[in-house]
């Protein structure tokens, strides 16, 4: 890939795909800027080269038409705190927005209005992509975690326009490259989360390379399901479309650690019904939620022997108060080690800000999919693009 640093970007119009895909409050207010933040030391050296700055992003699933609880003004008024003097446009692409960047000044900052506001985005539509190009005359890619998409802007750009990584986009591909290439052992992985789709590829990735591999959430409860190790009254979609790899999966795998109980309520999530109890005895109406203290404590003294962790997804459903202490435990395990640790994911990067701990690791992968796919060897749109 070319390094911008090798440009002089003075007085030149610098296109940046950011993901500014933050959660908002209800207020319509961002609750977590943690990949706002990410993109500040690209900016500030592009501004201080003189730099025309164009900021594109998405927001959300507006579904091609222009929903404003999906606007970006939120982010520019992030922006604006965390390093000043950005304007914001309602529009996105056209002759309008075209002129409006060729007036910024040099150090400027132009935020255009959310790109899945078009269907075309999405669709990675090759005339959309050309209309992008015409708003700068170089791009950066800074959005990792959009780059396992092939969109317009991810993919499209980089067609008509000199095209280059940006700094947090370059540190993901070194850090996740070098973690899967030459770990320091053992290396110990962390899979959770609900998305089973996106995991199934990934654990038998992370079997060849890791030593330990612990599983937890909504894989590891698929994968005793399909196994016929937890008797379930219903099977899910994903589960019933994913059968056929989970069942070629090796359970007995001696790097591979599934739990052996769980924290146990009615599927329907009967609040007033909770146990805790091994997961062969998981009756048909039940499911698990979190880890059990068993599990806990096994997963712990893997982890106290590591010396490298990779973890993506949250070991049970945190989101509520009494199924959180798996994660939070493991969590602190984790963050306590003599060890270079690297963390992602939406909702692991949300228990960890929400916890006050993101300086306890190594790095904290803005990308979810992206780091999935990027792990699992899948190869990235954005990335080839480059």
């Amino acid at each position: 890939m070319n390094n911008l640093r090798d440009v002089n970007v003075k007085g030149k119009r610098v296109l940046v795909r950011c993901d500014f895909n933050v959660p908002l409050s209800e207020d319509g207010k961002v609750s977590q800027d943690f990949r706002i933040a990410q993109t500040v030391p690209l900016l500030e050296y592009l501004r201080d080269k003189g730099a025309k700055i164009i900021l594109i992003s998405h927001l959300g699933r507006p579904d091609g038409k222009k929903d404003l609880r999906y606007s970006l003004k939120p982010i520019a008024d992030v922006l604006w705190q965390l390093v000043g003097g950005v304007k914001f446009m309602k529009e996105t692409v056209g002759g309008n927005v075209e002129a409006q960047t060729k007036n910024l000044k040099d150090g400027e900052i132009l935020l255009l209005e959310n790109l899945r506001f078009f269907k075309e985005e999405e669709a990675n539509d090759s005339e959309f992509a050309r209309k992008l190009s015409k708003l700068g005359d170089i791009f950066v890619q800074e959005g990792f975690g959009v780059c396992h998409r092939e969109h317009a802007s991810v993919a499209g750009i980089p067609k008509f326009l000199h095209s280059f990584p940006g700094f947090l986009l370059e540190k993901e591909v070194s850090v996740l490259s070098w973690v899967m290439a030459t770990p320091e052992r053992p290396l110990v992985s962390i899979v959770g989360g609900v998305k089973i789709s996106d995991k199934t590829k990934l654990i038998e990735k992370l079997l060849k390379v890791s030593d330990f591999v612990l599983a937890g959430g909504k894989i590891a409860n698929s994968i005793l399901t399909v196994k016929g190790v937890c008797i379930r009254d219903h099977w899910t979609d994903e589960e019933l479309k994913l059968k056929d790899n989970i069942k070629s999966m090796d359970i007995s795998s001696p790097k591979l650690h599934l739990p052996v109980d769980g924290v146990i309520s009615l599927s329907g999530l009967e609040e007033n019904y909770l146990r805790i109890g091994a997961v062969g005895t998981l009756r048909k109406e039940e499911d698990i939620f979190d880890i059990g203290p068993e599990t806990i404590e096994k997963f712990k003294l893997i982890i106290s022997g590591a010396k490298t962790v990779i973890w993506n997804g949250p070991l049970g459903y945190f989101e509520k108060e009494y199924f959180k202490e798996g994660t939070l435990e493991i969590l602190k395990a984790v963050a306590s080690l003599d060890a270079f640790t690297v963390v992602g994911g939406g909702e692991t990067t949300e228990i960890i800000i929400k916890e006050g701990m993101e300086d306890k690791f190594d790095h904290v992968s803005s990308g979810g999919g992206a780091m999935l796919d990027f792990i699992a060897g899948e190869k990235l749109p954005g990335l080839e693009a480059l």
